[in-house]
């Protein structure tokens, strides 16, 4: 049974900085692409950014690009999302998802002005 379950949501003041975790269980994520989610409240699920299984091709959308860095330890078999210069608008439940199938149950960040 596959698992995906993130931590590391808090509420924070704009400005600063926040690292997600997504341990997996029941696969090994080295063979996966693997990829960050969030919805905000009233909003559609958005893609933040994505790593492919090779650990190296990074994807962002152009939201976050220069402030969140998405990385993998496979030894781990966790993925994070560092997301530094935090603002309001990037409040909402942040999603982990493994190869477009598998889902987390979310975590929460919320950013204050």
């Amino acid at each position: 049974q596959v698992q995906l379950v993130e931590s590391g949501g808090e509420l924070v003041q704009a400005g600063a900085s926040l690292r997600l975790s997504c341990v997996a269980s029941g696969i090994k994520i080295s063979w996966y692409d693997m990829a960050w989610f969030r919805q905000a409240p009233g909003k559609e699920r958005e893609f933040v950014a994505a790593n492919r299984r090779t650990g190296t091709d990074t994807f962002y959308d152009d939201s976050v690009k220069g402030r969140f860095t998405i990385s993998r330890d496979n030894t781990k078999n966790t993925v994070y999302l560092q997301m530094n210069s935090l603002r309001p608008e990037d409040t909402a439940v942040y999603y982990c998802n493994c190869d477009g199938t598998f889902w987390g149950q979310g975590t929460q960040v919320t950013v204050s002005a």
